[in-house]
C-alpha cells in the first residue's frame, strides 16, 4: 500500500501546531512556488524574509555548482582560509563602509564571525557582549523576536511565548520598542541592548529617527554594547542594504541571517576586532561551531549580496513598498505600515485574517501573519518582484477581502 508524502509528513515530521499549512510544494522559481498538481503560488512572504532575490536565481545556482566542484565541509570555523568565506566576509565588511552615521565606539566593524542561523548569531553576540563588558545583564524589548534557543529565547519579549520553556536567563529587562522614556532603563549594569531596529513579529514597527539616536547616545553613555537584529531587515529588504543606515548610526555588533543566504542557511554576527578579538582568549576557542559559515552557504550568500547591489534591490524596495500601500485599500484594511517590502496589513482581528490569508491561498497567494501581531497580515515578497506581480497579489487579497 503507497503512503503519501503527506501521511509521511504528519506521522515522522515533529510537528510545532496541530494546524500546518501542509502545503506540497514540488519546485519554485523567481516569486512563485508550484505544488505537485501544478497549482501556482505568488509568494508574498519570502519564506519569512529569505528569498530576497528569489527561489531559485541563476546566480546563486551557478555559484552553488561552481563551489560543489571545489569542496564542501572541509574544517569546523575559523581553522582554514576559505575563498568563498573570506570573500564573503570581505563583501559583508564593505556593505558596512558608510561615511556618515553616529560610530560605535569600539572601531569599524571589520569582523564577522560566521553561523548557521539567526539564532545562532544571537547566541554568539551574547556572548561575545558578556564576554567584552564583563556584565550580565540584557535588555531587549516587548513583543521582540531574536530566535527559539534558549539565551535567544530568554530575550524574546512575550512572556506566553517563554512562560514553558523557564527557567531561562536572568537578568533579562524588556523596554518598549519606540519609547524614549524607558532608555532611562539602560544603565552601567547592562551588557547591551539587543533590538530590532525596525520591529519584525510584533507586526513591522518602525521607529522614529529621534529615538533611535537616542539609544545610541544611551548605550555610547554607559558603555553598554548596541546589538542591532537585522535578521529581517538585512539584505535590502527595507530600501537600504541595512536598515541602520536610515538612522544615521552604526552597531556595536549587527546580526544577519535569513535573506542572506539567497536559500541556503547562514548567519552571521559582526563588529569590530576589538571586540571580536576577546574569543581568543580566556578561554581559548571561546565560540566554535562545526558548520558555520559552510563553504556553499557562503558561495550562495556572496552570490546574493551581489546580486542585491548589482540589480539595486534594495533602493527598487520602496517604490515597490509604496505601491502595496496604495493598491490596498479597503474598509476591512486599517492601515498598511513598514518601510520598503517589509510591510503589515492591519486588520480587525485574528479570525478575519486567518480567513483571509487562508482564502488567499485557495486563490494561489501566500501570506502570513506576525508571532506577536495576530491581526496584521505579512507582506515580505522576493525584492525581484515585478509591479504587475505586485498589480496581481494584492487583486487577490482585495478580491478576498471583498
Amino acid at each position: 500500500m503507497h503512503i503519501s508524502h503527506r501521511q509521511h509528513f504528519f506521522d515522522h515530521l515533529a510537528q510545532t501546531s496541530d494546524y500546518p499549512l501542509a502545503l506540497e510544494i514540488e519546485r519554485a522559481e523567481g516569486v512563485y512556488m508550484y505544488d505537485t498538481d501544478g497549482k501556482q503560488y505568488l509568494d508574498l512572504i519570502s519564506g519569512i524574509g529569505v528569498s530576497n532575490v528569489g527561489h531559485r536565481h541563476p546566480e546563486v545556482l551557478a555559484a552553488l555548482h561552481k563551489q560543489l566542484d571545489k569542496h564542501m565541509h572541509l574544517l569546523v570555523y575559523g581553522e582554514f582560509v576559505q575563498s568563498t568565506q573570506v570573500q564573503l566576509a570581505k563583501a559583508l565588511v564593505d556593505t558596512l563602509d558608510i561615511e556618515s552615521g553616529t560610530p560605535s565606539p569600539f572601531g569599524k566593524t571589520d569582523n564577522v564571525y560566521f553561523t548557521n542561523s539567526g539564532t545562532e548569531a544571537v547566541e554568539g553576540a551574547m556572548k561575545l557582549a558578556k564576554r567584552f563588558t564583563g556584565r550580565a545583564e540584557f535588555i531587549s524589548c516587548f513583543n521582540a523576536y531574536h530566535g527559539a534557543t534558549q539565551g535567544a529565547l530568554s530575550l524574546s519579549g512575550a512572556e506566553h511565548f517563554k512562560r514553558g520553556f523557564r527557567p531561562l536567563l536572568p537578568e533579562i529587562k524588556n523596554i518598549i520598542h519606540g519609547n524614549l522614556d524607558d532608555l532611562q532603563h539602560i544603565t552601567s549594569k547592562t551588557a547591551a541592548v539587543v533590538i530590532e531596529i525596525i520591529g519584525g513579529e510584533s507586526g513591522v514597527r518602525v521607529p522614529s529617527l529621534e529615538y533611535v539616536k537616542a539609544l545610541r547616545e544611551r548605550c555610547t553613555q554607559v558603555g553598554a554594547l548596541l546589538i542591532i537584529d537585522e535578521i529581517q531587515t538585512g539584505f535590502g529588504r527595507t530600501g537600504s542594504f541595512w536598515a541602520f543606515e536610515q538612522y544615521n548610526i552604526y552597531p556595536d555588533i549587527l546580526l544577519s541571517a535569513k535573506g542572506m543566504g539567497g536559500g541556503m542557511p547562514i548567519g552571521a554576527f559582526m563588529a569590530s576586532q576589538q571586540i571580536m578579538s576577546v574569543f581568543k582568549n580566556n578561554p581559548i576557542l571561546g565560540h566554535i561551531t562545526t558548520f558555520g559559515g559552510h563553504p556553499v552557504s557562503s558561495a550562495a550568500s556572496l552570490a546574493a549580496l551581489q546580486v542585491t547591489l548589482k540589480d539595486n534591490l534594495a533602493e527598487n524596495a520602496i517604490a515597490k513598498g509604496e505601491l502595496f500601500k496604495s493598491l490596498l485599500v479597503h474598509p476591512k484594511i486599517k492601515e498598511v505600515r513598514g518601510r520598503g517590502l517589509m510591510l503589515a496589513a492591519e486588520m480587525e482581528s485574528f479570525e478575519a485574517l486567518k480567513q483571509t490569508i487562508d482564502r488567499c491561498i485557495e486563490n494561489g497567494v501566500i501570506t502570513d501573519w506576525f508571532l506577536f501581531c495576530d491581526n496584521s497580515m505579512r507582506l515580505a515578497p522576493p525584492l525581484i518582484i515585478t509591479d504587475e506581480q505586485i498589480r496581481e497579489g494584492c487583486a487577490v487579497i482585495l478580491e478576498v477581502l471583498g
